[in-house]
Parts: structure tokens; C-alpha cells; sequence
């Protein structure tokens, strides 16, 4: 099985040089869309997550190539084995990442990239320290099985997250439509990480926005409806310890502190459930939205 290089690691310079042209763009249009504090813990956790991923790359590569011994199919190398793994990474990756926003597991690791009030560059850099922890790799067993060699997957899985580099930002406005009906772009992705009950949990798409379209989950950006972000409770720290492990602290004190036919919701049920109903899902905050919307709506008739 041959050696693929990870494609992120010719893309930094890259992703350096757009920040750095975007903070300038900023600097004279929108001063507003960089914080000084915020840009740096934002570099400062890509820099951890490069870490991590150093950490756990080998063991992760390890299992990849376990269960790629108990193949169903011998796929290869051949040419159009290849956009055929990307399609069905993409969809892994639709089904992780919405799993990352309704299950509070995933979400412990995963909320690190949410958890900026500012929405640019810098932000697509702040990614998780503890995928391995959660499990995140799991979504790509599938591809393994199959047959699909681990450094494809893996090669193609690192283009995906090339692509979603660029989607992080107000720079760019809407797109022609026959972009914005079939990719994912920064209109649709600033749906994804605000905040407005209209918006909570949608547009989970890395490359492709249909799956969205498909199952439900897409929501398009309104112009009466501003993008905010960040988190529904905002962190209120720049601390990067407190970022890349918050969820997780806040995990093991509702484990421990709830009864034990409770202990196991606080890990896998969404993000805001508590046994009592004292706390809001975002469910829970659209449905609460929609119906003062509609009570409005009713009062104006």
C-alpha cells in the first residue's frame, strides 16, 4: 500500500498567507471581524490540534489498517476509485460532524471549533485536541471495510478539510447559484456556525451542501437574519485549556453529580439536555424561537 503525503501540511503557508490577507482586508473595510486575543488563541489551538494529531496519527493509521485487512473488496489505486472515496468521505463527514452537534461525546471535542464570537480565517484553525478521544475516526470504519486504502481515505479526508479552510469568512458574500446549490460555501457555513435560533444546528456539509438538502439540515443565510457566533453560552475566556477541555470538565460533573439512570444522557443525548428539564437544547431554543415568532405574527393580524 503506498505512502501518501497529508496534503494539509503543503496547504499551511497557504493558510498563513489568507489570514494574513484577510486581516489587512479587515483592517480597512471591517475592523470589527478580528480580535487580536481571539486570532491568537485561535492560532494557538490549531497549533495544538497539529500536536494532537502528531500524538495520535500513528494509532489511528494503526486501526485504519486492521480493519483494511478485513476488507470486503479489493479497491486499489485506479484512477476513479478516487473522486468515488471522496463523495463517500464527504458523507462520513456529514454524519460525524452532525453527530458532533447532537451527541454531547462528539460535541466535547468538537465545540473547541465553535467556540469564537468571530467568524474569519483564523477560525477555521481552531480544531480539536481530543478526536482521538471521542472516537471521531469511527465514521470512516465504513470506508475501510469496504476497501478503500487507508492513505486514500486518508489523503482525501485532508483535501476536505483544505476546502473548508476558505468557507470562513464574511469576505465573500453569496455565490452564483449553481455553486451555492450543490457546494458548501461561506454563505451557507456562517449559517452553520451562528448562533440565531433559525440557524442552530444546520448546514453540517463539509464539500457538498446536499446532503443537507438531502436529509433535512439545510438552512440558507437571510439578510434579515445576521449571522452572530459563537456559543449559545459563550466560554467569556481566551484560555486555551478551558477552550480545548471545557465540555469535557462540564461532562464530568453532570455524570457525577446526576442519578444513575440519568449518568449516561449527559453523555449521549444533545448537548443542553439534563434529566429535569432545567436547561435548553437547540431544539428546545428554535422551538421556543418559532413560537414567539408565531405569536408575534398572530398579535400583528
Amino acid at each position: 500500500m503506498p505512502s501518501l503525503p497529508n496534503p494539509v501540511d503543503f496547504a499551511v503557508p497557504a493558510f498563513v498567507l489568507l489570514v494574513l490577507a484577510e486581516m489587512l482586508v479587515a483592517r480597512v473595510r471591517a475592523r470589527h471581524r478580528y480580535c487580536p486575543r481571539d486570532t491568537l488563541t485561535s492560532l494557538a489551538l490549531g497549533l495544538g490540534s497539529t500536536v494532537a494529531g502528531v500524538l495520535s496519527g500513528g494509532a489511528v493509521f494503526a486501526l485504519a489498517t486492521g480493519l483494511y485487512r478485513v476488507r470486503l473488496f479489493d479497491i486499489g489505486f485506479v484512477w476513479y476509485w478516487w473522486p468515488i472515496c471522496f463523495v463517500l468521505d464527504d458523507f462520513a463527514y456529514y454524519l460525524f460532524h452532525r453527530s458532533a452537534h447532537r451527541v454531547r461525546w462528539f460535541w466535547a471535542s468538537h465545540v473547541i471549533h465553535h467556540s469564537s464570537q468571530h467568524y474569519n480565517l483564523s477560525t477555521a484553525l481552531r480544531q480539536t485536541w481530543t478526536g482521538f478521544v471521542s472516537l471521531a475516526f469511527l465514521f470512516r470504519v465504513p470506508l475501510f471495510i469496504l476497501g478503500f486504502p487507508p492513505s486514500m481515505v486518508f489523503f482525501v479526508a485532508g483535501v476536505n478539510l483544505i476546502y473548508q479552510f476558505w468557507i470562513h469568512t464574511e469576505v465573500v458574500g453569496r455565490l452564483p447559484h449553481w455553486v451555492e446549490a450543490v457546494w458548501n460555501t461561506p454563505s451557507h457555513h456562517r449559517v452553520h456556525h451562528a448562533t440565531n435560533p433559525r440557524y442552530l444546528d444546520r448546514n453540517y456539509a463539509g464539500v457538498f451542501i446536499i446532503w443537507d438538502k438531502l436529509f433535512g439540515t439545510f438552512e440558507p443565510e437571510r439578510d434579515d437574519d445576521r449571522p452572530r457566533y459563537g456559543l449559545v453560552k459563550d466560554l467569556g475566556s481566551f484560555s486555551l485549556l478551558w477552550a480545548a477541555f471545557h465540555e469535557w470538565w462540564g461532562i464530568g460533573k453532570d455524570v457525577w453529580a446526576a442519578p444513575w439512570r440519568h449518568k449516561l444522557g449527559y453523555v449521549w443525548r444533545p448537548p443542553g439536555w439534563s434529566h429535569d428539564g432545567s436547561r435548553e437544547t437547540s431544539e428546545t431554543i428554535r422551538a421556543t424561537w418559532a413560537g414567539r415568532r408565531q405569536h408575534r405574527a398572530g398579535v400583528g393580524s
